[in-house]
């Protein structure tokens, strides 16, 4: 199994559970959020066992916990930006 993300941009879906912390903090808050769903989608399937669906239910953890924190740092970063003179829009007339 490898870990690495295919033309798309997504992990194939039996490489889901193998993908390492390196990799997932590699990952734009849109391919977390990508790679959240195609994790749904798995456990939503009949066809994994209990283990798979424990190993997925876990790796979606990750992935919440990743797109999470990132968006919290782009919403302190906006927060920084607007309170900058530079950046403030000018009232409009």
């Amino acid at each position: 199994m490898t870990d690495a993300p295919d033309v798309n941009g997504m992990t194939d879906p039996s490489d889901i559970d193998a993908m390492s912390a390196a990799s997932v903090d590699a990952m734009s808050y849109e391919q977390l959020v990508a790679e959240l769903e195609l994790v749904t989608r798995r456990l939503a399937s009949d066809d994994i066992g209990i283990e798979h669906a424990a190993d997925l239910y876990e790796e979606a953890g990750r992935l919440h916990a990743a797109a999470t924190a990132r968006l919290a740092r782009v919403r302190e970063r906006i927060a920084r930006l607007e309170q900058a003179p530079s950046v403030r829009p000018s009232p409009e007339p």
